[in-house]
């Protein structure tokens, strides 16, 4: 299962994301927001990346206007290693190299379609398992 959250300023794609997760049969927990009123984005990042964090969910997507405040707010969990991610490429390596357990997307920086993209690429590849990645993780 998928931890989903988002802030007023990332709420259109996130529900766009959840939409795709539909289609593709994976499941999700939505940790908010659940409108467009103004609202605070650590309170969902930091939902999300804790439920990613305790095992209720596998891994997680945030989604604020720029990726960046949502990201930040969601790495202060510890054992969370999330990227913020611009295309397709950086979803591929953030988890072949550092295992991201979250992605961190812009609402008003990536287009739906190139969002879609980020995130399959992000949920269908695997983490390496290179001996020289699982050292620098274990270095975080």
């Amino acid at each position: 299962m998928l931890a989903i959250g988002s802030d007023h300023g990332g709420y259109d794609l996130k529900c766009r994301v959840m939409e795709h997760l539909k289609e593709r049969g994976i499941a999700y927990k939505d940790f908010g927001c659940y409108d467009k009123s103004s609202c605070d984005y650590p309170d969902f990042g930091k939902a999300a990346a804790r439920a990613v964090a305790e095992g209720e969910c596998d891994r997680g997507i945030v989604v604020c206007t720029t990726g960046i405040g949502i990201s930040i707010a969601a790495n202060k969990v510890p054992g969370i290693r999330c990227a913020l991610c611009t295309d397709p490429y950086l979803a591929k390596m953030t988890r072949l190299h550092n295992n991201a357990n979250m992605l961190a997307l812009g609402g008003g920086i990536t287009g739906e379609n190139l969002a879609l993209e980020i995130v399959d690429v992000f949920l269908d590849t695997e983490f390496s398992q290179g001996e020289n990645h699982i050292r620098r993780i274990s270095k975080l």
